[in-house]
């Protein structure tokens, strides 16, 4: 899943991590939007949300389709499912200079443009095009990824912990909608894999002619912010919350990616296979709630990391060695899991940070080197796959992911700062 801010109320106010805190100034006085705009400006914020992963999720389930009807190997299928993912490691650090300079709302308009484009791309049955396709919605969702925690936090500072929740759910309903719904959309359509994976165009063209008029009017911000922060990167602890953030977002994205494969490798039909990753997404849902605020009230975060990361692993060996009659219940206990490490993850950016300054920094890395660290997962899957010709061999991946993911959760979760310190800008 794509970096979610997290807020925590706190007695001195509500502390939110914002990738854009540092490049933002803080804005002029301007008179308050009309009712039925903030409805309006919500709404599109959830909607966007929603188109943030259907990218990935419809691919997973198609992929025994795809690579019987044009060849793909083990390793090019790889390759594409791990594209998308390289995508939002490499363009997320370039968000903030785009907000600054043509503006949040238009900048967020370009990339639903990528998405839609990239997305509709897909129905052409191309192989090179369906690279093509993968790296322009990547590149258009993580740029959003980034731009939406800081449009969320300068409409809605008083609404924000409402709107986190409605956007972690937006972004987890796309996700299992398009797990749950591409297999039968084919059945429907009769028009191949192809017709199916077009078809998530649609949701991403309504969202872009809701947002056009709202966007194109308004103007850039010019950046004001007479601040830098040093350090961060040589900090440990840093390097600890960012590989934290990388091996649950790896774990993650295997599941997005190949958890459908494996099931349908395992005997399970399409569908069925679809709906259980559709159900282990949005069971996400509740964890990524209520684990933050549960780890705000402990003393540290050590126990629940290693829990939740020991939980993830239990759940992914039994989607591979398990009884199929099973699948349901495992499917649900991965949900909680993967919900929980990923709210852990943003949580340690806010509770690992001095100040807001620095969180953002901190967000901005954990992004963009997580996300190249999550890329490893599904590749490595899919390459063993393709070496072993079963996805059992994946078992190891997804041990030494746990363990790596265990021992990053025992040095994020200690209460402690980041030694990174927020001078002035010279």
């Amino acid at each position: 899943m794509s970096a979610v801010p997290f807020s925590t109320n706190r007695a001195a106010g509500e502390l939110l991590i914002d990738a854009e805190a540092d490049s933002m100034p803080a804005p002029h006085p301007t008179p308050a939007p009309s009712l039925a705009r903030r409805i309006l400006l919500g709404a599109s914020v959830v909607l966007i949300a929603f188109n943030l992963r259907p990218v990935f999720a419809s691919l997973s389930v198609m992929l025994p389709e795809i690579m019987a009807a044009t060849g793909l190997s083990a390793t090019a299928a790889s390759l594409l499912t791990t594209l998308p993912i390289v995508c939002l490691g490499v363009f997320a650090p370039l968000a903030p200079g785009l907000g600054r300079r043509f503006g949040t709302e238009r900048t967020l308009l370009g990339c639903m443009v990528l998405i839609l484009v990239g997305t509709a791309l897909r129905g052409t049955g191309n192989i090179p095009l369906l690279f093509v396709a993968s790296a322009v919605a990547g590149s258009g969702i993580a740029v959003s990824n980034v731009l939406l925690s800081g449009l969320v936090k300068r409409d809605f500072a008083g609404q924000a912990a409402l709107m986190m929740g409605l956007y972690t759910m937006a972004v987890c309903g796309g996700a299992a909608s398009a797990a749950g719904l591409t297999v039968p959309l084919e059945h429907a359509l009769g028009g191949g894999w192809t017709s199916a994976l077009a078809m998530w165009a649609l949701p991403a063209l309504l969202v872009t002619l809701i947002w056009t008029p709202q966007a194109l009017p308004l103007k850039p911000v010019a950046s004001e912010s007479g601040f830098t922060v040093r350090g961060l990167w040589r900090d440990r602890l840093a390097w600890q919350v960012t590989f934290f953030m990388g091996l649950q977002s790896a774990l993650a994205y295997i599941v997005m990616g190949w958890l459908a494969p494996i099931l349908r490798e395992r005997g399970l039909g399409g569908e069925t296979a679809g709906y259980a990753v559709s159900l282990a997404v949005m069971t996400q849902v509740v964890t990524c709630l209520v684990i933050p605020a549960v780890a705000v009230k402990l003393r540290n975060q050590r126990g629940l990391a290693v829990g939740l990361a020991l939980l993830t692993l239990a759940a992914m060996l039994a989607m591979l060695f398990a009884p199929l009659s099973g699948v349901w219940f495992w499917a649900v206990l991965l949900g909680i899991a993967q919900g929980g490490t990923f709210a852990l993850a943003l949580t340690f950016m806010v509770l690992r940070s001095p100040d807001s300054h620095v969180a953002a920094h901190l967000s901005g890395m954990a992004q963009g080197v997580g996300y190249m660290v999550a890329a490893c997962g599904p590749l490595l899957a899919g390459l063993l796959h393709g070496w072993t010709g079963s996805f059992r061999a994946s078992s190891w991946l997804f041990i030494g992911l746990g363990i790596a993911l265990v021992i990053a959760g025992l040095g994020a979760g200690r209460t402690m700062h980041v030694g990174a310190v927020t001078v002035p800008r010279r």
